[in-house]
């Protein structure tokens, strides 16, 4: 288990089938992957250079090179292998881009889930085996992973499916990404703010502030959400399919979820 101050972990640490992840953009953000032996690295990107996509200015600036980008030569270990987007393979000097090598922990108490202020780091839910994360990353990487979306298809949901095999069973719902759902928690906490009447001090209301950020955080948790099932790597495409035969989609979905399954 890693400690609470930090998750950051030596190269020589990891094993394959591994979550592994590196801060982005001045810890704005995470890029998260499965780390997949002899120093390859499976994640899912938007598209080259570019690891997610918010549809507005800001994705001028949440970026970060790959090989398939990147100034001069591709990178003479992986550069070959890099697909435009979706899931790829890539070396993990590619994948870390100059950041901190940070592992993601599995399995943790809610007390230390609590422990970690920021989501994105860890979560109550337990991992599979390693063979049978690194194997489900491999058929993702020649199969694909569906289109990328920011709030319900990250890569953060990526390894997190490969590691476990859940996926969100609501359609109207965030997905696995501990990134978001701290997120969510905060603007929960500052929504919350009307509980201000409920004390007198600026002490209580930062408990109870701090108090709705941590029970957002909690709930959102693939450890103990009741809206996830567990759908094997080879029947992924066939969830989706029958997710929109059976859901009745805004106009616009459905054509998305079609894309989905071209693509995979």
């Amino acid at each position: 288990m890693v400690g609470v101050l930090s998750n950051r972990v030596n190269r020589e640490d990891i094993a394959a089938g591994d979550h592994i992840y590196s801060w982005r953009a001045a810890y704005i953000y995470a890029h998260h992957g499965i780390y997949a032996g002899d120093g390859m690295v499976i994640h899912f990107t938007r598209a080259a250079g570019h690891e997610i996509g918010t549809g507005t200015f800001m994705d001028k600036f949440l970026f970060s090179s790959s090989p398939a980008t990147g100034d001069g030569p591709p990178c003479q270990k992986c550069g070959h292998l890099i697909k435009p987007q979706g899931v790829i393979m890539s070396c993990l000097d590619c994948f870390l881009d100059g950041g901190i090598l940070y592992l993601f922990d599995y399995a943790v108490s809610p007390t230390f889930f609590l422990a970690k202020a920021r989501g994105g780091t860890c979560t109550m839910a337990p991992s599979d085996a390693a063979h049978l994360v690194v194997h489900r990353a491999q058929h993702l990487l020649n199969n694909g992973f569906g289109m990328y979306s920011l709030f319900k298809n990250n890569c953060e949901d990526f390894a997190i499916y490969c590691k476990t095999e859940l996926l969100v069973e609501t359609v109207f719902s965030v997905g696995r990404s501990g990134q978001l759902g701290s997120l969510l928690a905060g603007f929960s906490a500052v929504a919350s703010s009307p509980l201000r009447f409920l004390t007198t001090s600026a002490a209580g209301l930062a408990v109870v502030t701090s108090s709705m950020y941590c029970v957002g955080r909690y709930v959102s948790d693939m450890g103990v959400r009741r809206d996830v099932i567990k759908v094997p790597v080879e029947r992924l495409v066939e969830h989706w399919v029958q997710n929109v035969t059976l859901t009745p989609a805004p106009q616009g979905v459905t054509q998305n979820h079609q894309e989905i399954h071209q693509s995979c």
